[in-house]
């Protein structure tokens, strides 16, 4: 599972025109599931941006997790994470899941989000989405959880 992590000031998702989903204060988390994945990744996902410290204090640290932020989380599924740019000049989607398999491991990570107390919104699975955001710092992380 690859994850990309934006914290920002606001993000919202839209399909076709209407907004399906949106987060203020938060991290915008884009999840990709590649084959072999399963509920231990997503687990793994799940506490691992739970306990994340990459708010800033009063102090301007990044000392501060999602809850003690108040902050919350839109997820949004993104199959070309799983994609590999190392031959050619068109990515190859080999790695990534299938939808049967990785909508269920989505799900899971949003509700295992919620079950912590957080404020979860999502995307659409499978759509064409656009996502706008305003970043903040910028800051940006890569997380992988290997299968």
């Amino acid at each position: 599972m690859r994850l990309i992590l934006q914290r920002v000031k606001e993000a919202r998702v839209r399909v076709e025109d209407q907004v399906v989903g949106r987060v203020g204060r938060g991290l915008l988390v884009f999840a990709g599931v590649v084959i072999g994945d399963g509920t231990e990744q997503v687990d793994a996902a799940v506490e691992k941006l739970a306990r994340l410290r990459v708010f800033e204090d009063e102090a301007g640290k990044m000392n501060l997790d999602a809850a003690a932020a108040g902050a919350g989380f839109l997820v949004v599924s993104q199959f070309t994470l799983a994609a590999s740019l190392d031959r050619g000049r068109r990515p190859s989607f080999d790695r990534a899941a299938p939808p049967a398999v990785a909508a269920p491991l989505i799900d899971r990570l949003v509700t295992g989000l919620r079950e912590r107390g957080f404020a979860v919104e999502e995307g659409s699975f499978g759509a064409h989405m656009a996502v706008e955001l305003i970043n903040d710092g910028p800051v940006t992380f890569v997380l992988d959880l290997e299968p």
